[in-house]
């Protein structure tokens, strides 16, 4: 075995064995989403470094260094945000940089044109 080489992994699995098979079935359409976790916030988003005007967004999950934000409206990946959100009676802003964003899987998020999007906070 060459030292660029993966070792073997020692678990062989059998990918079209019925049981597998079954379970796999049962997982497809599943998709992960963590909104709900935390109480939504009404929050304004600003795009751009140097934006001056905000537009109106929710804010749905927090945690060191990431917000899950949904909006009416899709933003580029790789754009850079300032989050303006009311915590504890004090205005507080978080800059970051959206890194992925898609449509609602949710049928209120489809009805109501709502894209989720994952900000990097800086």
């Amino acid at each position: 075995m060459s030292h660029y080489s993966k070792p073997p992994s020692g678990n062989t699995v059998d990918w079209n064995h019925p049981e597998l098979q079954s379970l796999l079935n049962k997982t497809e359409g599943w998709s992960l989403d963590n909104r709900g976790v935390h109480s939504p916030r009404a929050c304004e988003l600003h795009i751009g470094w140097g934006a001056s005007t905000g537009r109106h967004a929710t804010l749905v999950y927090e945690r060191e260094g990431v917000m899950v934000v949904e909006t009416q409206f899709a933003i580029p990946k790789g754009e850079h945000v300032r989050v303006d959100r009311i915590q504890a009676g004090a205005l507080r802003s978080s800059w970051g940089t959206v890194v992925d964003g898609r449509e609602g899987f949710r049928a209120e998020d489809r009805a109501n044109g709502i894209y989720v999007h994952w900000v990097h906070v800086r």
